[in-house]
């Protein structure tokens, strides 16, 4: 599904967090049968942060909304709508986003989450880009949030090895003025397969599979990962909402400055950028120390980029994601 048209939403500040504890691969040696070199040169990952003792999602998502609404120069009170896009939320209901609605003291404002696994922040830019063109609100926080560590299978080297915990967040408004180019999203594309619910998934803990007595030392509350179908699915779908969003904004991979891509494994970004023709060079990475945040990924990646200077005005930003659903989505932007 693509969303085109008048370009009249920008990223008016963006923030992020990410937990001050790290745990390297060294660390991991100890706890499963792998070593830093078969992770490193699987996934690109050396490190990830792990939130503290009873340090929430919703606590993390605060964090990165504030620095957020301080780049935007956006006050709490002015926020018509708070977005949390996250797998890992305090509690079924209410909604992640409400906790963070009451810490930051966002009275005015709607607030839910998305569900979306990994691609996640970049459906709820979507969403937003869609209020806010239909002219129902003028500023709307989005944040990826995850505390991943609390739903991951410790003993399972597969999957144990590649999540991180963190929060990024984007302030978008209406952009009233047409001559104001600056972070101006130009195309947004997402879309899901749901046939493919069995490679990336948490079984248990919902309404179809409760934890009972019975069933709670199978781990059913963790994820399960199919890594080769999760491989050969991501390029593809990657690729193709690259191509779907570039052409949506009239723009070719050649006019790309800079690709953010979903902070997965490294060979996965290499696959796609490789198909895209687009030189690595112009791809921000910063799995290398956090992992795989999920929803939280590109929108950490995205501050980071900002805050650094990585990207520049007038720059055109590629964003690309994939999640569990199957899901994926892209968005160009205009920085």
């Amino acid at each position: 599904m693509i969303e085109n048209g008048k370009c009249s939403v920008a990223i008016a500040g963006t923030g992020s967090y990410t937990p001050s504890r790290v745990l390297t691969n060294a660390e991991l040696e100890s706890l499963v049968d792998t070593s830093d070199e078969w992770i490193t040169t699987r996934t690109g990952i050396k490190e990830r942060r792990i939130a503290a003792p009873g340090e929430t999602t919703s606590d993390m998502a605060v964090r990165a909304a504030e620095a957020a609404l301080e780049n935007a120069r956006v006050k709490p009170e002015e926020l018509d709508i708070i977005m949390v896009a996250t797998v890992s939320p305090d509690t079924f209901f209410p909604a992640t986003a409400c906790y963070v609605q009451s810490r930051l003291g966002a009275k005015r404002a709607t607030a839910f989450d998305v569900s979306a696994a990994c691609s996640g922040f970049l459906f709820a830019l979507q969403i937003s880009r869609n209020f806010i063109n239909a002219g129902h609100c003028e500023k709307v926080l989005i944040i990826g949030a995850e505390k991943l560590s609390s739903m991951t299978n410790w003993e399972d080297r597969n999957t144990c090895v590649l999540f991180g915990d963190g929060a990024g967040a984007a302030v978008l408004i209406s952009n009233q003025d047409e001559a104001d180019r600056a972070r101006r999203v130009l195309s947004t594309v997402m879309g899901s397969d749901g046939d493919q619910t069995d490679i990336l998934v948490v079984p248990g803990g919902g309404s179809k599979c409760p934890i009972t007595p019975m069933n709670v030392d199978q781990r059913l509350n963790t994820i399960s990962m199919v890594g080769r179908d999760v491989y050969k699915y991501a390029v593809n779908a990657m690729k193709n909402a690259c191509e779907e969003a570039l052409a949506a904004a009239g723009r070719t991979a050649a006019d790309v400055s800079m690709v953010i891509p979903h902070q997965a494994n490294i060979r996965i970004i290499e696959a796609i950028v490789e198909r895209l023709h687009i030189p690595m060079e112009k791809t921000f990475i910063n799995l290398t120390k956090y992992g795989n945040t999920s929803a939280a990924a590109i929108a950490i990646a995205l501050d980071e980029a900002n805050r650094t200077g990585a990207i520049k005005r007038g720059d055109i930003v590629l964003l690309v994601a994939f999640g569990a659903g199957l899901t994926w989505a892209a968005s160009v932007v205009e920085w």
